[in-house]
């Protein structure tokens, strides 16, 4: 072949000028470099998937529905009649004896009106539930996201029978033609039941939480969800944005009073709160500033001291604002006048005096922050992000982490608002509707 004869006419050439012992050393070296340059590649280790260390560059995992079926005779039933339902995503690695169950917020209905129309919906009939669900925040499996509980079992629980998994009427009621079936508290029994069954009775820890009616729901579930548990687990709970007030609207009545009147006598909550002075209105007892009073189990309460939910229903309901003079603010807290961050401002204050008993617990966690933001656990960015609200230099996420594997107590309350910079502060479109 012509290209080799080439080469050999070329390499006598160059043999020749280096001589024998220059070109034999200098082949040796080539050599020698070679088989160093081959050892290093077959010792590196084969590349293998893994989480991404770059935030937000996966999809969030879609869990499929599963329907608790067989609950019937036991009255576990949504709004509807339908059987209550969840999403779970096995846990992985370390995490595989870890479980973290997430309750699904959504408000609550008052009246036979609002409760019909909940019936048409996923909050309150399973019928209408999608049957797959995103797990992002503190239910995603991606470690740069949620960096202490991405591998955990996750459950996602939903929410059907409009009183915050507490209600307990015996027979299904009926208004008109019209049935509906109160039964939150047999809802949470069966699908504990069949969590149990699935290996969080063998759980070497366990972390029950919940967002708005759903953090409302971990506190009164708190202690229940603890004794369910072998003694020997870590057992904890969190309510992020469930800390309703118990507050005079800016017409002067409590609105939300006598919402939570309606429900606790629609559903027949009481029962669930036997500790509950008989001197106080049946509403008074919803509130978490009266459950958390009997807590045992370690709890942590992940609030906005702006809670835009509500400031837009407790605050300043549609009805008490009839000529919408807090229409922009409740939307847009940077179109608040002067005025109305000062009636801001004393809200703050009643939340931090509402949980001021809270503080002194030992083992119980605050994270307070001054944003304008409902709930925080299960937002991709509210939770663990580049755009994350900070306390002392940490996101709520790592705070919550810090406080369940006790690395450091956990007691952040944000100065007044303006004063964070860090905080996303979301900007509504539209009032949404009250129940």
């Amino acid at each position: 072949m012509p290209g080799t004869s080439t080469a050999r006419h070329l390499f006598r050439l160059w043999w020749r000028r280096l001589g024998p012992r220059a070109a034999a050393a200098l082949l040796a070296a080539a050599f020698a470099l070679l088989l160093l340059a081959v050892s290093r590649y077959a010792a590196a280790p084969t590349p293998r998937p893994t989480h991404p260390s770059t935030y937000g560059h996966r999809l969030p995992a879609l869990v499929d529905i599963t329907l608790v079926h067989g609950t019937a005779d036991k009255g576990a039933l949504c709004l509807d009649g339908t059987p209550p339902a969840y999403h779970f995503q096995p846990g992985f690695g370390d995490g595989a004896h870890s479980w973290l169950l997430h309750l699904d917020g959504g408000s609550w209905c008052r009246n036979f009106e609002s409760c019909a129309r909940r019936k048409l919906t996923n909050l309150g009939s399973s019928a209408h539930m999608e049957t797959r669900a995103e797990f992002v925040g503190i239910l995603s499996d991606d470690q740069s996201q949620n960096p202490d509980f991405y591998n955990w079992n996750k459950v996602k629980i939903r929410y059907c029978d409009g009183a915050s998994f507490s209600g307990d009427v015996q027979d299904e009621v009926k208004n008109g033609t019209a049935g509906f079936f109160f039964r939150g508290q047999r809802i949470w029994e069966a699908v504990m039941a069949e969590l149990l069954s699935k290996g969080l009775n063998r759980a070497k820890q366990a972390f029950l939480t919940g967002c708005s009616a759903g953090g409302l729901s971990t506190y009164i579930h708190c202690d229940d969800f603890r004794a369910l548990l072998p003694k020997a687990s870590t057992v904890k709970c969190l309510a992020d944005g469930g800390f309703f007030l118990d507050v005079e609207d800016i017409s002067g009545r409590r609105y939300m009073r006598a919402f939570y009147n309606d429900v606790a006598r629609l559903q027949d909550v009481h029962k669930k709160f036997p500790r509950c002075g008989s001197d106080m209105e049946p509403g008074q007892c919803f509130f978490p500033q009266e459950v958390a009073k009997s807590i045992a189990t370690p709890m942590f309460i992940l609030n906005p001291a702006y809670d835009v939910w509500q400031v837009e229903h407790v605050l300043s309901p549609e009805a008490s604002d009839p000529q919408n003079l807090w229409l922009e603010c409740k939307m847009d807290i940077t179109k608040c006048s002067s005025k109305q961050l000062e009636i801001l401002q004393g809200f703050r204050k009643s939340l931090l005096d509402a949980i001021d008993e809270f503080k002194n617990r030992r083992d119980w966690g605050l994270f307070i922050d001054s944003c304008f933001i409902h709930c925080q656990s299960t937002s991709t960015l509210a939770w663990h992000s580049p755009s994350a609200a900070r306390i002392n230099n940490k996101t709520a996420a790592e705070a919550v982490g810090d406080w369940f594997f006790d690395r450091r107590e956990v007691k952040d309350i944000d100065c007044e608002y303006p004063c964070n910079p860090t905080c996303y502060n979301v900007v509504l479109d539209q009032p949404s509707k009250e129940d």
